[in-house]
């Protein structure tokens, strides 16, 4: 037992896939957005959403370093998993004090510094175990000690915001933030962090991004709470369920091609895939699928409690159809970071859901939430009829 705890690290292999452990580590994650769209939906302003997404951010670079890691090794064995579940502690600890990060006025910059130590100490876990997995390979190293420097030199705007709190904790954690997750890029453009294995890469992500996707369901009872279910209130969860098989089916498709094109790539062009297509480019898209989620919860509640004009004003149509822009973004972005292929519909469809926001704006809540669903199948149908003329278009090989 003492020597299995203590062994060496177990490598991956190329055809590694994600295991218990990891899926495991992923509740803790889930508990985290779940707090994140409870303090968004308390306080429905603007500030509250920046806020949200400084949060979100801390949240998917907490699980975006054990995700590398556990591309690397099994995180399941020995000293690693050990330091695993301190980070899934420090990441419980985090998501716990989100709602009383950012209050102000005496008392509150304990809850503040809580977040933050906790946040420091996943780090430095992660950092000594990246270390250690690393021994004797010189290019991890020193990808390794790039990253680090830029990492610890966040944590200087991160600890200074926690203590001034307001406007200023705003933008200094926006910066600590930027440097932290810019350092990632940057240490992969000059020394790259290698995927070992692409298919657990690939897998991880789209896992990742169901987890939010079901946040949007959860929400719908988060929304309703224990009111009496009625036919508005059905018709509203079932068009919430159209717009998570939508956005489900749309992340589905360019997901398939984009893992095909990390298994093909090698060396520092698959390292830059990771890093850009994966590792960035999916932020986008698990964030706008939390502002929907915020978004349907506004309106159920707004359902459940007989409101008589809905959306009543701009935040839950910014959270609908601001959310929704923001995960096609995030898609286009990561087909053109991976494939290096976007066809025009899919830069386009960003630009056309913001442009439906100021009708949202003035329409009920139901009947706002069937305009975003009627825009997502209608997009989801144009890209399957692409998809299959593009098919079509294929030179068909003649039999010898």
């Amino acid at each position: 037992m003492g020597r299995t705890f203590g062994a060496r690290p177990m490598a991956t292999p190329e055809t590694h896939r994600p295991i218990l452990f990891e899926i495991f580590f992923d509740l803790v994650f889930v508990f985290g957005l779940i707090r994140v769209t409870t303090f968004m939906s308390q306080r429905p302003a603007p500030v509250t959403l920046m806020q949200g997404f400084l949060v979100l951010l801390l949240l998917w670079i907490s699980w975006l370093v054990y995700s590398w890691l556990g591309n690397h090794v099994r995180i399941d064995v020995g000293l690693i998993r050990a330091g695993v579940t301190v980070a899934m502690a420090a990441v419980f600890l985090v998501a716990l004090v989100i709602p009383d990060a950012w209050r102000t006025g005496p008392g509150t910059t304990g809850s503040r510094l809580i977040l933050v130590l906790a946040y420091i100490a996943l780090r430095v876990v992660d950092l000594v175990l990246f270390r250690w997995v690393a021994a004797g390979n010189r290019q991890v190293r020193r990808t390794i000690r790039l990253y680090a420097l830029s990492t610890t030199l966040s944590w200087i705007p991160l600890i200074l915001g926690a203590v001034f709190g307001g406007t200023a904790q705003i933008l200094l954690w926006a910066l600590a933030l930027t440097i932290d997750m810019g350092g990632g890029v940057v240490s992969s453009m000059l020394s790259g962090w290698p995927v070992r294995s692409p298919g657990h890469f690939a897998e991880r992500h789209s896992l990742v991004v169901i987890i939010a996707l079901g946040e949007s369901l959860i929400s719908v009872a988060a929304g309703v709470g224990i009111q009496r279910i009625r036919g508005p209130i059905l018709l509203a969860a079932l068009l919430t369920l159209a717009v998570t098989v939508c956005l489900y089916w749309l992340y589905s498709a360019s997901a398939a091609t984009s893992r095909h094109a990390l298994t093909t790539e090698s060396g520092l062009r698959r390292a830059h895939v990771g890093a850009n297509a994966y590792s960035v480019a999916h932020f986008p898209v698990l964030a706008g699928t939390i502002y929907v989620a915020l978004g349907v919860e506004q309106v159920l509640a707004g359902l459940a409690h007989e409101e008589p004009h809905g959306i009543s004003d701009w935040m839950p149509a910014v959270a609908l159809f601001g959310g929704t822009a923001l995960f096609l973004a995030g898609r286009a972005a990561f087909l053109s970071l991976s494939v290096r292929c976007v066809r025009p519909g899919q830069f386009v469809a960003p630009v056309v859901a913001l442009l439906l926001l100021p009708v949202g704006r003035y329409l009920p809540g139901l009947a706002a939430l069937g305009l975003l669903t009627a825009f997502l199948a209608v997009l989801l149908s144009y890209e399957a009829r692409t998809r299959q003329s593009a098919r079509n278009d294929q030179p068909q090989s003649s039999p010898e």
